[in-house]
């Protein structure tokens, strides 16, 4: 029939179409899919990604903004570290020799410390585990230095140190000030009263003290009752004391290290070394009385606290 004449020319068509589509599938590796693509499938690593995962979030910005920081930190952390220097001096030992277990290793060493009194120095051997403690500095010699580094005077070895006396009261600040009518007899130094005081008093004997520290508070009954003793005796001594929480600048400047430090002035300059007896009342007024009588030594040309240590 005339309807079916150009049948065969659409089935020829249709057979090319199919014929170039395996061949391209031959040729590109079945990118279309078919057994090709499923043969190497699981070696893909460039799989379809769901649409899903590429949007952009604000969740994922601010993470990406974190993790940005946050590798740029590591990584100017490392930086430094690496740039700067560090000197470290370790000894280590070759134990080859079964004579090496008793062997002894001698030490020599001279160190000079600038801002430190020698009476703070002390030199300790520690074993690789840190419990083990030995103080070695009873056989170490120490020297005073000035602000050059030379020795000044020889401080000693490291004696066994003696037993300070700490007076008990049972009357608190309160009380010895409600007994004196309100007031203390000891002179509560501040840095505007500082000129005045050692203006009117030639010799000046202070405490330096924090109110936190447990033997300041034990002093502070004591000074008070000292200063009491030395007013009634018409000493001519000014006894006062320096809070160093409220002032320390003040004590700063006085290069101040322990507390409570006693230091001896005279004419507004420190004579060293600061007092270190018993802290009573009867020990202070002898200490008191000793160095009046001694006369005014003037040995505060250079109280740097430097300390040289050789042993």
């Amino acid at each position: 029939p005339r309807g079916n004449t150009k049948r065969p020319t659409r089935l020829r068509q249709e057979a090319v179409g199919q014929a170039a589509s395996d061949k391209a599938a031959m040729m590109y590796g079945d990118i279309n899919g078919g057994s090709g693509r499923r043969a190497v499938g699981p070696a893909d690593f460039y799989r379809r990604v769901p649409p899903s995962m590429t949007e952009a979030t604000r969740i994922g910005v601010i993470m990406s903004i974190i993790a940005l920081l946050l590798m740029t930190s590591l990584f100017l952390c490392e930086t430094y570290e690496f740039a700067r220097p560090r000197i470290k001096s370790s000894i280590e030992l070759d134990n080859r020799d079964a004579s090496w277990d008793e062997a002894l290793l001698r030490l020599n060493f001279n160190v000079s410390l600038f801002d430190v009194h020698c009476e703070f120095v002390s030199v300790d051997v520690w074993d690789s585990l840190g419990t083990n403690q030995q103080n070695i500095t009873k056989d170490v010699t120490k020297y005073h230095i000035d602000r050059n580094g030379e020795q000044a005077s020889f401080h000693g070895r490291n004696r066994e140190q003696t037993k300070v006396d700490h007076q008990v009261h049972d009357e608190t600040l309160e009380d010895i000030a409600d007994a004196n009518g309100g007031e203390l007899h000891s002179i509560d130094l501040t840095p505007e009263k500082r000129k005045d005081t050692f203006e009117t008093w030639d010799v000046v004997f202070v405490d330096y003290f924090a109110p936190w520290c447990v033997w300041c508070q034990r002093l502070a009954p004591t000074w008070e009752k000292f200063a009491e003793q030395v007013a009634k005796r018409h000493v001519q001594l000014g006894v006062a004391k320096v809070d160093c929480v409220a002032h320390a600048q003040l004590c700063k400047d006085e290069r101040i290290m322990a507390f409570p430090t006693l230091r001896w002035y005279e004419h507004g300059r420190a004579v060293m070394p600061d007092y270190k007896g018993d802290r009573t009342v009867g020990a202070l007024v002898e200490y008191a009385t000793r160095r009046l009588g001694e006369g005014q030594e003037d040995e505060s040309e250079d109280h740097h606290p430097g300390c040289q240590v050789s042993g």
